[in-house]
C-alpha cells in the first residue's frame, strides 16, 4: 500500500500551489485564536506545509540515495497517516506539532549527510530554512519535549 503512494505522480505544480495556500491559510485561522503551550507553538506548526512540500521535493532529487530517501519518505508519511501521536482529526492543526517534529529531525538527518544546497534549493518558505531548522530545534528542550513525539525523537537521537 505504501508503495501504491510513493509510485503515484506528483499533483500538478498549481494543484501543488493550491493545496499548500488552503492549508496555510487553514492553520494560519486556527492559530490566530491559541494560546498557552498550543498558541506559543503554532508559529511552529504554520511551517508544516513547507516542511511537507521540502519533503516531497526531497524525494524526488537523484542526488539523495536510497536509504536517506527512506527516512525522507518515512517523514511524508508521518504527514499523511490519519493515526499518529497528534492526530489532526482529534486535535485540528494543532495535530501538526509532532509532524513538524518529524520533518525537522529527517531534515537535520539529510542537512548532517549532504550538502546543504542539496535541502536549501528545494525550499520554498519565507524564512531562511537552516535558521528556522535550528530555531525549531532549539526550542525542542523547551516545548517540542513535552510531546509524545518529541521525546520519542530525543530518544532515538541520543
Amino acid at each position: 500500500m505504501v508503495e501504491q503512494y510513493l509510485k503515484k505522480p506528483m499533483p500538478s505544480e498549481k494543484k501543488q500551489q493550491d493545496f499548500y495556500q488552503k492549508l496555510r491559510t487553514k492553520i494560519q485561522k486556527w492559530a490566530d485564536n491559541k494560546s498557552g503551550l498550543i498558541g506559543s507553538v503554532s508559529g511552529y506548526i504554520l511551517f508544516a506545509p513547507d516542511l511537507f512540500h521540502l519533503l516531497t521535493r526531497m524525494m524526488l532529487d537523484s542526488r539523495i540515495d536510497a536509504k536517506n530517501k527512506a527516512a525522507v519518505g518515512a517523514g511524508i508519511l508521518y504527514f499523511i497517516a490519519p493515526i499518529d501521536f497528534l492526530p489532526e482529526i482529534l486535535v485540528g492543526p494543532g495535530g501538526f506539532l509532532d509532524d513538524v517534529v518529524v520533518a525537522v529531525f529527517v531534515i537535520n538527518t539529510i542537512l548532517n549527510k549532504f550538502p546543504t544546497e542539496v535541502v536549501t534549493e528545494h525550499w520554498t518558505g519565507d524564512e531562511d530554512l537552516l535558521k528556522l531548522i535550528k530555531k525549531i530545534s532549539n526550542s525542542g528542550n523547551k516545548y517540542v519535549s513535552k510531546l509524545p513525539a518529541g521525546r520519542l525523537v530525543k530518544r532515538f537521537t541520543k
